[in-house]
């Protein structure tokens, strides 16, 4: 019984986790596409948006150059 409980909150947790995770769109003013996985976060005192590529890198754009950000569907 115990067994069963741990296996059932462990599967909810992974659906929970890969829920929360959604991949963002940066479409650039001139004319890039930029993938975002997890939602870019902006900092309102540089003008800088932050977010985490396709390889896992932390990368910076300045919100001047972005023409929208949507979520991916």
């Amino acid at each position: 019984m115990k067994n069963k409980v741990s296996i059932f909150a462990a599967i909810v947790m992974v659906f929970s986790l890969a829920a929360c995770s959604s991949n963002y769109v940066i479409h650039t003013n001139d004319g890039r596409t930029i993938v975002a996985d997890g939602k870019p976060e902006v900092d309102d005192d540089t003008g800088m948006i932050s977010y985490t590529d396709a390889y896992g890198q932390n990368q910076q754009i300045n919100r001047a150059n972005v023409k929208e950000m949507v979520e991916a569907k």
